[in-house]
């Protein structure tokens, strides 16, 4: 096919916060897992798909496929719609509280 670009699992965007090695990335309506660190501004490689435990918010209880929304100002996920991006959905139980939970990233834009 002479239009086929990738396969986009993994993008290279622009940090629009400083993000460590793990760390959530929202840049317009494309969310990854930054798999290296960047500064403000720099390019970041960031993975779209795949199963990542992610910080949130500790005082929500997750079932398994609730779906996960990323608060971008907090930089944490949370199951309230809100304000914030859906990102996927949760792969197991996640305690109140807690501060992580298992996250499907299934690249889908919204």
């Amino acid at each position: 096919m002479k239009n086929y670009i990738q396969a986009g699992a993994n993008l290279t965007v622009l940090a629009a916060a400083a993000v460590a090695s793990g760390g959530g990335v929202l840049t317009g309506s494309i969310f990854g897992v930054a798999q290296g660190a960047a500064e403000i501004g720099d390019e970041i490689v960031v993975s779209r798909f795949g199963v990542f435990e992610l910080p949130k918010l500790e005082a929500q209880a997750w079932t398994a496929g609730v779906k996960v929304y990323w608060d971008d100002g907090n930089s944490r996920c949370t199951t309230a719609a809100s304000g914030n991006t859906l990102i996927g959905a949760a792969v197991e139980i996640a305690a109140n509280p807690s501060p992580t939970g298992k996250v499907l990233l299934d690249g889908a834009i919204r």
